[in-house]
């Protein structure tokens, strides 16, 4: 349990400063409290995609994993992002991503801060 705590808090701290660096990418709400708490919502729904749909999308583009070196997972990590921000507006959450691109850069962005806040967070084993 805590270390899904830990990864949950990476994620929402790796989509927090998504949103603090791209203008694209944007979190709405009245308060900050508001914010922090859709804050939450999202980077839980962010870590179910990466759980449930990411590795069906890498194991059918696995072609193209091989092909581009792995850089292909620049698109994937994208397209997380992009059904991330798709499922969030169905969900009523005021979470969205605006273009492709900006996803590409977002979904990069998220990749390494989530990466640097896991070196820095402790582990749940």
């Amino acid at each position: 349990m805590k270390n899904f705590l830990v990864k949950t808090i990476a994620n929402a701290g790796a989509l927090a400063v998504a949103v603090w660096l791209l203008d694209k990418i944007t979190l709405t709400g009245d308060s900050t409290g508001k914010k922090a708490g859709t804050l939450i919502i999202v980077a839980l729904l962010f870590g179910l995609v990466n759980f449930l749909v990411k590795p069906v999308v890498k194991l059918l583009s696995l072609p193209l994993l091989i092909l581009t070196l792995g850089l292909f997972t620049l698109v994937v990590n994208a397209l997380m992002l992009l059904l991330t921000s798709w499922l969030a507006g169905k969900l009523d959450l005021s979470f969205h991503v605006e273009g492709f691109w900006t996803a590409v850069l977002g979904g990069l962005i998220i990749s390494v801060v989530s990466w640097a806040l896991h070196v820095i967070l402790p582990d749940g084993d």
